[in-house]
């Protein structure tokens, strides 16, 4: 087998947390006297909460985008992330739970890579029980989704070659960040598309997804 680890998402992958996002995101863009809607989000899927914070100060009334800083309104995202996932029943996605035992139970290093801040990745593990052997958020590189960085410093935690390791992804910024880092990928798109590929799975549901299939993509990329 030619499979050293399995790295997972979280944000869309393992949690259906982007609607959370879209609803904390609408509460600031009130505070800063803008609209949102579903077209702004999508612009956001994937990426950094710098690219989300500019984004929102962009759309901003005038006036108030003058006197609030980048800073300021990370903090809001974030928090506004957080306090929801600490009170809220935790959505997990179909198969993601089962997935995750199935690696485990097969005795593969399990990662999670996400480009969420550190805040949230730590507010969502407090409500799974599960663990991973390694972790890679936003603050842990200088460039996330979708630079290669996060993939990268994910496999050398486990002390794999990137093309060992099969990487979950949902949205077109992380399937384009394992794949510049070299990892075979299981595509499970939620809020965009994501075209087949070479070294690429492209699939509906976690469900559809097990320890031989990541193996078999896997080999394919060894190959």
């Amino acid at each position: 087998m030619a499979l050293a680890g399995v790295l997972f998402d979280m944000d869309g992958l393992l949690v259906d947390s982007e609607p959370i996002w879209f609803e904390v995101e609408q509460e600031v863009m009130a505070r800063l006297g803008g609209q949102w809607s579903q077209a702004d989000q999508h612009q956001l899927v994937g990426g950094s909460l710098e690219l989300a914070c500019s984004y929102l100060l962009a759309r901003a009334s005038a006036e108030v985008a003058s006197t609030t800083s980048e800073a300021e309104v990370g903090r809001w995202l974030v928090d506004g992330m957080v306090s929801r996932l600490a009170s809220r029943p935790l959505p997990l996605l179909p198969g993601a739970l089962e997935l995750l035992a199935e690696v485990a139970a097969a005795g593969l290093p399990r990662g999670l890579v996400t480009s969420s801040e550190r805040a949230v990745m730590d507010a969502v593990l407090g409500r799974l029980d599960v663990t991973f052997d390694v972790t890679v958020c936003a603050g842990d590189v200088a460039a996330t989704k979708p630079d290669p960085a996060p993939y990268l410093l994910a496999a050398a935690k486990l002390g794999a070659e990137p093309a060992e390791c099969v990487a979950l992804e949902d949205s077109p910024n992380g399937v384009a960040s394992a794949t510049a880092a070299g990892c075979p990928v299981v595509a499970v798109p939620s809020m965009l598309p994501v075209e087949p590929a070479p070294g690429r799975l492209v699939v509906s549901s976690l469900r559809e997804v097990s320890v031989p299939s990541l193996a078999g993509l896997a080999g394919l990329a060894a190959g």
